[in-house]
Order: C-alpha cells, then structure tokens, then sequence
C-alpha cells in the first residue's frame, strides 16, 4: 500500500494535500510543478511518499530549486512506480539513460564490416549500468536537516517513517488528515 501526501509551508505552520501521483505525474519534473503549485509563494514544499514497510521518501522543493530527494531504500523504491519518479540516474550517480543506439557509433555504410567486439562492450557497459540499484538509503540525507531532522534520525526511520517526520516539523496533525 502507497501514500504520497504534500506538506507546504505556509506563514501559519504546515499544510497537507494528499495526492495521486501516477493520475498526476510521470517524472521527477512533474512531481516538482506538482509541489510549486501547492506552494504559497515560494515557500518550502515536501512530497512524502511511503510503500508500506518498504521504502519511503522526501522530496524538497524550494521555490524553483532543484528538487531535493532522499529515499531510505533504493533498491525496494526501484520495484515501484513511485520510486522510479524518485530513483533519477543522477541520484544514483549514474550517466543518463540511453535513448536508443548511438548513431556515430554505428557502421551505416551498408556493409557488414562492423566491429562487433565494440558493440558487444557497448553492450555490456548498458547492461552493467541498469542493474546498479544500490541497497540501502540514497539522496540528500540533509534535506530536512533545518526543520528539525538531521541526517542520523533520518536514516534511522523504518516503520512510521512520515509519522515521525511530520511529528518532528510540527504536523503530524494536518498530515493525519489527509492520511
């Protein structure tokens, strides 16, 4: 079972929305726009998304910053669609994805003349760089250090991880509401 919710800041404390992600976004850039909209100016944004007993997530959006992500365990968040919105190849140190086949690479000439031991490496270096899903936490573990979290209680959140982290910043109570 998922749930994602928004807490904005506001002048007046913390406000909740719950949300739907997968109606709403396909990328870390949708889930972005999504968290600006719900902002008061350019006030401080976090998506929290959990998969329960699995995985959990924060994303902090400030004003047109880049978003910041952490997520507690990479390798469970990669087996979920919410996850994959979260687990970016730059969050994972990884180049960005391969769109299809590197056309300077490729022998377009009309022969069969190609140097297959080339492609075979090529090959073998995509592969390679699929699988390199780490176990274990990934992201900024400092993205709510100044509201209250610091990178140790962050990573030492299981079960009841939100709970905890609106508990911590003052709003557990609209974060319940919307549960």
């Amino acid at each position: 079972m998922y749930f994602a919710a928004l807490l904005a800041r506001t002048e007046d404390g913390w406000e909740a929305s719950d949300t739907e992600l997968l109606d709403n976004v396909e990328t870390l850039s949708d889930l972005a726009d999504l968290a600006r909209e719900a902002a008061a100016e350019d006030d401080t944004v976090l998506v929290l998304i959990e998969q329960e007993d699995a995985w959990f997530g924060v994303v902090r959006i400030d004003g047109e910053d880049d978003p910041r992500i952490y997520v507690s365990d990479a390798a469970a968040a990669s087996r979920s669609s919410y996850g994959e919105i979260l687990l970016t190849d730059e969050l994972l140190g990884r180049e960005p994805a391969d769109d299809g086949p590197d056309l300077d690479a490729l022998d377009l000439d009309g022969t069969e003349d190609g140097d297959d031991e080339e492609e075979d490496d090529d090959t073998a270096v995509v592969a390679g760089s699929a699988d390199a899903v780490p176990h274990g936490p990934v992201g900024d573990s400092q993205v709510l250090d100044d509201l209250g979290v610091s990178e140790k209680e962050l990573k030492a959140l299981s079960e009841d991880a939100l709970t905890e982290i609106a508990e911590a910043l003052g709003a557990s109570e609209v974060l319940e509401t919307v549960r």
